[in-house]
């Protein structure tokens, strides 16, 4: 069977990384690698992790991790892609868990589409146990140029598509995932899992700094998807309206 690796970025997560580590601990896939690249905590997460060595050996799941100052959720994924021995890898928050059996439905979807670059699934996002919203759609070049419609926590990337096209752009702060995906344009292969696989935490970098997602987003259109400016401003003022407009009516 093939590796599946899951990275996690943490950064003084000591209120929400127990959570995603036993949700890794209760997946049933092997063979099974977690990685989690902590950013130079200055809190208790380090020693939480440190607690759960002995429960992952336990499990049959090999646990890397390290902690030291980074640039960024890109720089920590870099670094974790860098350690990564996986065929697919994939990318969980460190306030994010995965639902019990996502693994294997997602290692059932790889087995069926190995050709596949990316593979996603539906997402519920929560604030303090309320649900805000639902996200996951099937993929298609004509949305996802205009937006991302896919959800990137805790889907699986194919490493072929990593040594094709490179690794995390680090100069981007918050949407380099979309700004990855958009290097192979239209050609691009995503299988959707119709089922919810994956719970983040609302309160993420992309939805509190909204505006800097989306300059992001514009430039990875603009630069990477060579989408022309004057489409790529539309489009970011047309998902900015709608979301001033969910928020106005929720």
């Amino acid at each position: 069977m093939d590796l599946l690796s899951v990275i996690t970025a943490s950064f003084n997560s000591e209120k929400s990384i127990v959570n995603t580590m036993d949700s890794i601990l209760t997946q049933e896939h092997r063979p099974l690698e977690y990685i989690i690249i902590d950013g130079n905590s200055t809190d208790n997460t380090c020693q939480l992790i440190k607690s759960k060595e002995s429960s992952f050996a336990d499990a049959g799941i090999k646990l890397k991790w390290q902690s030291e100052p980074d640039n960024g959720i890109y720089d920590a994924w870099n670094k974790g892609l860098a350690i990564a021995t996986g065929n697919w890898i994939s990318f969980l928050g460190s306030d994010d868990i995965y639902y019990p059996k996502s693994l294997s439905y997602y290692y059932e979807a790889i087995e069926k589409n190995k050709n596949s670059d990316f593979v996603t699934a539906k997402t519920r996002i929560k604030k303090e146990n309320k649900l805000i919203r639902n996200f996951g759609q099937e993929w298609s070049w004509h949305t996802f140029k205009k937006e991302m419609k896919i959800l990137h926590a805790g889907g699986f990337l194919n490493k072929n598509y990593i040594d094709q096209y490179g690794a995390f752009d680090e100069t981007y702060k918050i949407t380099g995932d979309y700004e990855l995906l958009l290097r192979k344009g239209n050609e691009l292969r995503v299988e959707f899992i119709d089922k919810f696989l994956v719970e983040m935490d609302g309160g993420g970098v992309s939805n509190s700094e909204l505006k800097n997602a989306l300059l992001e987003a514009r430039r990875a259109k603009i630069e990477t998807a060579k989408r022309s400016k004057i489409l790529a401003n539309m489009e970011m003022y047309v998902v900015l309206m709608k979301i001033q407009l969910k928020s106005i009516l929720s």
